[in-house]
């Protein structure tokens, strides 16, 4: 609009034809607020990125086709071919790049403040059809033999490409013979995968804000959960790794619960203390009973320690065991049958039968 304010049709009354013109009586330009550098040289005109760039301030990715703000001015000549240099500044930050025109080349260059990101390739390589250079055009005019051989060889090369050619054709049919469904395909896979992005979107939120961080995830893997489940110390098992835990178990634990408890060594010998030290010990209630033959000096030594650890936890039933033992050995051997001696240590049994049936 502002380019259509010297253009109207309305004529002030004080106005005077010998000045001009319309915009030289209000004393404005045309071109308004682009034209404010004009007297340097400097025209602001609204420029389109040629091709991809990166900010130097930033380091940004700027991508080909944003447009910007630029002041144009003209910096040489190639042959009679102007060359212009476009100043703009950075949407992103405050850092200006300049950009100026490659006649030669028919190509833009980058003066300062970006860097262009390289995406040329010589079409030659990829088979791609370019067009003639000025010198084989020129030699195409002029010179008939070069003509007559380059016609020659494009004829080899299509014949030779023919076939490669017929492939491509074939397979563009084949795959977009029915464009209708081979279109729903493409958007199947497209919401399947937007679905899946949504998703891992809202948990990633949800993990940021719960841990207070501002930071990029990655998507997990398979190993990024076993390693975060061996620092938060519980490993994450696998079901064969859990049965064979669970087997091994099984086998290295006894296959009767024993209620005797822990079995420890007192003077060389073993004996189990399985029922608290409240209980009495008498051999009616625990049925313990010991067989000696022919104890030798040793073995005394070791009676008289038993007795004196049963005196001092049961007291007086404990010496009445004591003198039972010494004074009836016959019998007792009659009534529980041999027992082994082994290394001069005497077998302590005990006897889970309740106390009538020992006592018989």
């Amino acid at each position: 609009m502002g380019e259509r304010k010297g253009q109207n049709l309305y004529y002030p009354p004080d106005y005077d034809p010998k000045v001009g013109g319309l915009n030289k009586f209000q004393g404005t330009h045309a071109l308004r607020e682009r034209a404010r550098k004009l007297h340097m040289g400097i025209l602001i005109i609204r420029f389109e990125m040629p091709y991809n760039i990166w900010c130097d301030g930033c380091n940004n990715h700027i991508g080909m086709g944003v447009r910007y703000n630029a002041e144009k001015k003209k910096v040489g000549m190639y042959y009679s071919t102007p060359i212009y240099q476009f100043r703009m500044k950075c949407h992103l930050c405050d850092n200006h790049f300049e950009i100026k025109t490659d006649p030669g080349n028919l190509d833009y260059v980058i003066v300062s403040g970006a860097r262009r990101q390289e995406n040329r390739w010589d079409p030659t390589e990829n088979e791609q059809i370019v067009p003639e250079t000025k010198e084989t055009q020129k030699r195409l005019f002029d010179d008939a033999m070069f003509r007559l051989e380059h016609k020659t060889s494009d004829e080899s090369t299509s014949k030779q490409d023919k076939p490669r050619l017929g492939k491509l054709v074939g397979r563009n049919e084949t795959v977009w013979k029915d464009d209708y469904e081979a279109n729903c395909s493409l958007r199947r896979n497209f919401r399947k995968r937007r679905k899946e992005l949504e998703e891992a979107a809202v948990n990633d939120g949800f993990l940021l804000a719960k841990s207070s961080l501002d930071i990029n995830l990655l998507p997990e893997s398979e190993e990024d959960k076993n390693l975060a489940s061996l620092l938060a110390l519980r490993p994450s098992r696998s079901i064969e790794e859990s049965q064979n835990a669970v087997r091994s178990k099984i086998l290295n634990s006894p296959a009767l619960p024993s209620s005797s408890g822990l079995i420890t060594s007192f003077g060389g010998l073993k004996k189990e203390e399985s029922l608290s030290k409240s209980t009495p010990l008498s051999r009616n209630a625990l049925g313990i009973t010991i067989k000696r033959k022919n104890l030798s000096s040793k073995e005394n030594t070791t009676d008289s320690k038993l007795n004196n650890a049963a005196n001092n936890i049961n007291g007086k039933q404990d010496v009445e065991l004591n003198n039972d033992i010494k004074s009836n050995d016959n019998k007792l051997d009659n009534n529980l049958g041999n027992i082994p001696k082994t290394n001069g240590a005497i077998s302590l049994v005990c006897d889970y039968s309740s106390s009538g049936e020992s006592s018989n």
